[in-house]
């Protein structure tokens, strides 16, 4: 059977501090420069998901991309979106919600929840001119 990769983009805003609580405000500061600040800052957020498989004749689809998007939608943007990452998120209460962990993060809640298909990417854009892309491990 033919296999084919397809991919979904969504969109959540988040804010988030990068902060390593094991150092001093000065070691963060030095390390993560203004994403650093106590305040925390925001991000408009673009989370592609990209999952293969084989073509199913009788739908002629890989996964339905409007079942892509709940799957991405309730597994994930429900609990990251107009959230702060550091403080209302558990699965962030021991990972720095960098770009790189919040992307390995959407991967271990949605590779199981895309079966049959396979996850094959998460590209996190955390700006128009920065992204991070995961494949597994």
């Amino acid at each position: 059977m033919p296999r084919c990769v397809v991919t979904r983009r969504v969109q959540f805003n988040a804010a988030h501090r990068l902060f390593n609580p094991g150092w001093s405000d000065a070691e963060n500061a030095r390390v993560f420069g203004v994403c650093a600040n106590p305040n925390y800052h925001g991000h408009n957020y673009s989370l592609e998901v990209s999952v293969e498989g084989e073509i199913d004749p009788a739908t002629g689809y890989v996964l339905d991309v409007q079942r892509l998007k709940e799957i991405v939608t309730d597994s994930v943007v429900r609990h990251l979106d107009h959230r702060n990452l550091n403080l209302d998120v558990p699965w962030f209460r021991t990972r720095i919600p960098s770009a790189e962990n919040i992307a390995v993060t959407c991967w271990e809640v949605l590779a199981p929840a895309v079966r049959p298909a396979t996850l094959t990417r998460v590209r996190l854009w955390e700006t128009d001119r920065n992204y991070v892309d995961y494949h597994g491990t």
